[in-house]
């Protein structure tokens, strides 16, 4: 399907890129999120995919593409026919076909094969992100077609890639499963929103995803690789209450990469606290002995309600917008001193709370 040397893989893919799935009846999701975002414009296009029970004949089983598109307006195709879902278990390559003139088993088509054949559906890979999706009540449609070049995925550059959860993450302790797929990459393409088409080249992409037989009680999330003046510099952070064996548990982590270097800051080696506001502003800070960040995420736009796998399938129970304020500052106390190494903001920031029970501010450590 798709030929890639492995020798390639081994360095810059992360651990968990392909598909999870058992091939068993057991309560399962995959999600995977693809983002691009357009300095010249201010406009960001989050691309969200899910699958979810694939056995089939299950009460959610389906899938679906969602589009958090322009001024952060929405668009969603489910896709409830699992038999035309496909996914590698060793790369990350997915695609769902909905409408199509194709009678074949689904699976890898390339883009103008793809263009020509599939009239409502998806593809993505490492490399390639494309499909086309409307909505059959308002006419409102996206199609979108760009290649992405990788720069940092998780972890050192030129280094082995690392699992965001760390090695118990290859476990099944914790679900749901976390993985960034790649922190900062380059795209280039074209999107079609609803007739106004943007054009561009080397824009800022990211990508990650989750999975499991399991769902998180509440989250909150922050990601950013588009940032004033600072083109080497790519953040995600976020937590959440998931389940862990027989009990629940609150984590946190802030992953950061900066001119060729990853500062990570997770419950293993960093003391990480966080005050996440039911919606507005978004507070973490993260100290070990080398390093200590400090992340403020804000808005005033009221956000746009999304959908996500959930334990009574997908529905609304999240709110983004990737139009986020953020001012971040990362500094080295190794000598007993604090000394900045880096002060950095942007107004294009991905900030996402979702669950339930956000009545008040989250306060933790």
């Amino acid at each position: 399907m798709l030929s890639i040397p492995k020798n390639l893989l081994d360095m810059t893919q992360t651990p968990h890129a392909g598909y999870h799935w058992d091939g068993s009846d057991r309560r399962f999701f995959e999600g995977w999120y693809y983002r691009v975002t357009l300095p010249d414009c201010g406009q960001t296009f989050a691309f969200m995919y899910s699958i979810e029970d694939p056995i089939g004949n299950q009460p959610y089983s389906g899938g679906a593409a969602q589009v958090l598109g322009a001024n952060d307006e929405y668009l969603c195709r489910t896709f409830p026919d699992v038999k035309k879902f496909w996914a590698s278990k060793d790369v990350l390559a997915l695609g769902h076909w909905g409408q199509t003139d194709l009678t074949t088993k689904p699976f890898y088509l390339l883009p103008a094969e793809f263009a020509s054949h599939i009239q409502q559906g998806y593809q993505a890979t490492a490399t390639l992100n494309q499909g086309i999706i409307s909505d059959p009540a308002t006419g409102n449609y996206c199609r979108w077609e760009y290649e992405i070049k990788p720069v940092y995925c998780w972890g050192n550059h030129g280094s082995l890639q690392q699992s965001t959860a760390g090695w118990v993450s290859f476990l099944q302790i914790f679900e749901p499963g976390w993985q960034i797929l790649m922190a900062h990459g380059l795209a280039s393409g074209w999107i079609d929103w609803n007739g106004k088409i943007y054009e561009f080249t080397n824009a800022p992409a990211y990508g990650e995803k989750n999975w499991g037989g399991a769902f998180p009680q509440k989250w909150f999330w922050l990601n950013c690789n588009s940032f004033d003046g600072e083109a080497d510099l790519a953040l995600t952070a976020g937590g959440g209450r998931r389940g862990v064996l027989w009990w629940m548990e609150s984590v946190a982590m802030i992953g950061l990469h900066y001119q060729g270097r990853f500062y990570e800051f997770v419950p293993w080696n960093s003391q990480v606290t966080w005050n996440i506001q039911p919606w507005g502003r978004w507070e973490m800070q993260g100290r070990n002995s080398h390093y200590e960040i400090e992340l403020i995420g804000t808005t005033d736009l009221p956000g746009t309600p999304l959908r996500a796998p959930t334990a009574e399938g997908l529905i609304y129970c999240c709110r983004d917008t990737m139009q986020g304020k953020l001012e971040l500052q990362l500094r080295d106390v190794s000598e007993g001193k604090s000394q900045i190494i880096l002060q950095a903001q942007s107004s294009l920031c991905g900030v996402e709370v979702g669950g339930g029970s956000w009545d008040e501010a989250w306060q933790s450590s």
